[in-house]
């Protein structure tokens, strides 16, 4: 039966990568949406198309997500270590989270 639904097009690993792709741009970093991939065993060529085809800036997505998630520097010790975590959920790296946190972009 799943051999029948690949062959008609109904399932496919390269189509699910693409939409899965397109879906978590901007709120995931490029490095998470790839091995998120590669846990639900999606092919690596497969999942290489997909992130090609998608423009990920991790640095334009992790600004934007912070922006909408807390809009502000933190306050205090405590609030720099959530803003840590959250972004490095998303798969951000920890020195570009840092980075960020002492240099916060102004509003615009």
């Amino acid at each position: 039966m799943l051999e029948q639904l690949a062959a008609l097009g109904y399932l496919s690993d390269a189509r699910f990568a693409q939409q899965f792709t397109s879906q978590k741009t901007g709120a995931y970093s490029k490095r998470a949406i790839g091995a998120s991939l590669k846990a639900r065993g999606i092919e690596a060529s497969d999942a290489a198309v997909a992130l090609a085809g998608v423009e990920i800036d991790d640095h334009d997505a992790m600004v934007a997500l912070w922006r909408r998630r807390f809009g502000a520097p933190p306050a205090n010790d405590k609030e720099k270590a959530r803003q840590v975590r959250f972004l490095q959920s998303r798969g951000f790296s920890l020195s570009a989270i840092i980075k960020l946190l002492r240099n916060p972009p102004g509003d615009s």
